[in-house]
């Protein structure tokens, strides 16, 4: 069983806001695949389903960004899945608006999502796709940005990384994700 988290916050408030693109990706998946989030334990909202030939869960933690890890270690638990079977899809600073980057691992690079989830897995062993929301072009604090909405320059280049990113997540139910990694970073 493979496990796909979007990071993002819960709430009409935070919808189609830079640091909820985690969420906009689950929600891509979810609708390609004809099945809703329709699951609400472990503080998230979820849905196990079968894709082509695997079992998945798709997680929308619902303890803000900050806590995340809090809603998915017990999802883990019960489904008994290993870290090793976990994506974490989330949004990046550091790259530019529209841009994927797929990773077998790696450190929180300042991330609080990914903090969470490093301290509640016990590892920094579990792949993520990042998603790119570039800096501010005008000085702002980094919160104020985050939790904006894209600008309408931005649109079309994050509308085209959800659909990428959804089609990575699809990719690894039926490749080893170093392939996958392959075919998908830019």
């Amino acid at each position: 069983m493979k496990c796909i988290v979007g990071l993002g916050n819960p709430g009409k408030k935070y919808e189609k806001t830079r640091h909820n693109v985690g969420f906009m990706i689950i929600e891509e998946i979810a609708k390609r695949n004809n099945v809703k989030l329709n699951k609400k334990k472990y503080n998230g909202k979820f849905v196990v389903e079968t894709i082509g030939q695997e079992k998945v869960v798709l997680l929308e933690p619902q303890t803000y960004m900050n806590l995340s890890g809090e809603s998915v270690r017990p999802l883990m638990d019960f489904y008994n899945i290993s870290a090793e079977d976990v994506v974490v899809i989330y949004d990046d600073l550091d790259l530019p608006p529209g841009k994927i980057r797929l990773r077998q691992k790696g450190g929180h690079g300042g991330h609080n999502g990914i903090r969470s989830m490093i301290e509640h897995l016990g590892t920094k062993e579990f792949k993520r796709i990042r998603v790119g929301i570039g800096r501010p072009t005008i000085p702002m604090p980094v919160s104020d940005y985050v939790l904006g909405r894209f600008s309408s320059e931005d649109q079309d280049s994050i509308n085209e990384s959800i659909i990428r990113a959804a089609e990575a997540c699809e990719t690894w139910f039926s490749k080893p994700f170093q392939e996958v990694m392959n075919d998908f970073n830019q």
